[in-house]
C-alpha cells in the first residue's frame, strides 16, 4: 500500500499540474484504506537483470500470456514497497560453481539495478557481502584484493570501500534507505581473522575484537555517505539459541538500527522457533526493530539440503502450501509489533522461457513464479497482507471524466450516483479520481 502512494505521488510530481492532485488524492486514498508507512515488504531480487537479459518474460496472474514489467507489476498489483539487493567486492574472483549460482553483483550491475528500484519509488535495502562470493554461516572468505591478516588493514579495506561504494551509488541516483554492513554474520566475517562466535569466543586465529573493528569500519562509512540510512545486522536462525546470543553480545558495541533475520522453515523448523525467537529479541531489545530480510517457501520440491521435511513443518509441496506458509508466517509476524519488514529472497527466478539459456545453474524452489509456466503464484500476493492490504481489494487507481458506470462509492462506503463533484470514489472495484 506504501509503494502506491509514494508511486503515484512520485509520478504525479513530475507531471504537475492536474497529477498533483492526483498525488494528493491518492495520498488520502492510502490513509482511508490504513497504510502502513512504517512497515515495508518486498523481495530480494538481485538476479532480476540476468533473468532479463536471458530472455525471461515475466507475466501477470490473468489468463493471458501479457508481458509485464516486473517492478511495475510487483508495485501495483503484489503492493510490494521495498527491495534488496546483495553487493560482491570482485564476483569475478568467485568460483564457477557460485558464478552460475547468481554471484555476479557488482558495484556497476548494483548501481544501474539500484536505480531502477528508486526510479520505481521503492524503499531499498543494500546487502553488502564483504566477500567476493557468498556469505553464510559456513563461508565469510576476505575479498582476494584484500588479502591480509592485519586486522587495522582489513578494518581500513572494509571503510574504504564501503564508502566509495555508497558515494557511486548516491552519484547515480542509487542511495540506499537500509544497508547491511555484512550478510549472515552470526559467526562474524572476513575469515579468519574476523571469525567468532556468537557469545564472543574467538574462533581459531579470529577474534570478536577483530570482527567488531571490521563493523564498526563498515557502519562508519555508511554513517558518513548515507546519514539517513538504518543499519541492519543481519543473522540466520541455524540455532535459535545463537540469535539471541549474538544480539546480547553485539549490545552497543556498534551503532545500529535493526535487527535482520533470515527465516526459512526447511533449515530453521516451524514458526513456532521464529516466535520464541521474536519474543526473546522485543524483550531485550525494546530500542530495536526487526526485519524479516530472506525468507521463503517452495510450491513443489523441497529445498536442496534441507534440515526439516515438508511433513515436519506441517506444510504441502505445492502452490497452497506456498500461500499458507505465506499467511502463517504474516500473522505470527503481525503478533509482533516491532517487526517492520518482510522479505523474499529470489522471488523473481523463472526459468520457464530461458531453458535454451538459463540465468541459474539450477531452479530456486522457493521462487514465486512458476518454472512450468513462468506465472506468479499466489504467495507473492499474500505478502501484501503484512502491510494491512488485502490481496483481492483495491489494485490501481485511475482518472476519469464523468462517464464511468453507475456503481460508485465513497471511501467510506457509502452508494453514490455518478459524481458531480471532484475526489475519490470507488468504482468497479477500483479507486477512481473524478476531475
Amino acid at each position: 500500500m506504501k509503494h502506491m502512494n509514494k508511486s503515484i505521488i512520485g509520478r504525479a510530481m513530475r507531471r504537475g499540474g492536474f497529477g498533483m492532485k492526483v498525488a494528493m488524492a491518492a495520498g488520502m486514498l492510502a490513509v482511508a484504506l490504513g497504510a502502513h508507512a512504517q512497515k515495508y515488504v518486498g523481495g530480494d531480487i538481485s538476479l532480476l537483470p540476468t533473468y532479463e537479459e536471458h530472455g525471461t518474460h515475466y507475466l501477470g496472474r490473468g489468463g493471458n500470456d501479457a508481458q509485464v514489467q516486473p517492478l511495475e507489476y510487483w508495485g501495483d498489483s503484489a503492493r510490494w514497497n521495498a527491495m534488496r539487493v546483495r553487493l560482491f567486492v570482485n564476483p569475478a574472483n568467485a568460483g564457477s560453481d557460485a558464478q552460475g549460482e547468481g554471484v555476479r553483483q557488482d558495484l556497476d550491475y548494483v548501481a544501474k539495478l539500484g536505480k531502477r528500484i528508486k526510479d520505481d519509488n521503492y524503499a531499498f535495502m543494500l546487502d553488502f557481502h564483504y566477500s567476493d562470493t557468498w556469505t553464510d554461516p559456513s563461508h565469510h572468505s576476505t575479498p582476494l584484493q584484500w588479502a591480509s591478516t592485519d586486522p587495522d588493514v582489513l578494518a581500513d579495506s572494509v571503510y574504504t570501500y564501503t564508502k566509495r561504494s555508497l558515494e557511486y551509488l548516491k552519484s547515480v541516483g542509487a542511495t540506499p534507505d537500509f544497508i547491511q554492513p555484512g550478510n549472515e554474520i552470526t559467526y562474524g566475517m572476513l575469515w579468519p581473522t574476523g571469525r567468532c562466535y556468537p557469545s564472543g569466543a574467538n574462533y581459531g586465529t579470529g577474534t570478536f575484537a577483530n570482527f567488531v573493528k571490521y563493523l564498526k569500519a563498515g557502519i562508519r562509512a555508511c554513517k558518513e555517505v548515507c546519514p539517513q540510512a538504518k543499519i541492519v545486522l543481519h543473522t540466520e536462525m541455524s540455532r535459535a539459541d545463537n540469535v539471541t546470543s549474538f544480539y546480547n553480545t553485539i549490545g552497543s558495541q556498534v551503532d545500529y538500527d535493526i535487527i535482520g533475520l533470515s527465516y526459512y522453515p526447511d533449515f530453521h523448523g516451524k514458526l513456532s522457533v521464529l516466535s520464541s525467537v521474536l519474543t526473546t529479541l522485543e524483550q531485550q531489545h525494546a530500542d530495536k526493530d526487526i526485519m524479516i530480510v530472506e525468507t521463503g517457501y517452495e510450491s513443489q520440491w523441497q529445498l536442496p539440503g534441507a534440515s526439516h521435511t515438508a511433513t515436519e513443518v506441517g506444510l504441502p509441496l505445492s502452490e497452497e502450501g506456498q500461500k499458507k506458509f505465506t499467511d502463517d508466517l504474516i500473522d505470527e509476524l503481525n503478533k509482533h509489533s516491532k517487526v517492520t519488514g518482510l522479505f523474499w529472497w529470489a522471488p523473481e527466478d523463472n526459468e520457464f522461457w530461458s531453458d535454451k539459456n538459463p540465468a541459474r545453474s539450477s531452479w530456486w524452489n522457493a521462487s514465486l513464479y512458476t518454472q512450468n509456466t513462468g506465472k506468479p503464484l499466489a504467495a507473492m500476493f499474500e505478502l501484501q497482507r503484512f502491510l494491512g492490504s488485502n490481496p483481492t481489494g483495491i489494485q490501481s487507481v485511475t482518472t476519469t471524466k464523468r462517464t464511468a458506470a453507475n456503481e460508485w462509492y465513497t471511501l467510506s462506503g457509502q452508494r453514490v450516483n455518478k459524481p458531480t463533484a471532484k475526489g475519490v470514489y470507488i468504482n468497479n472495484g477500483k479507486a477512481v479520481v473524478v476531475k
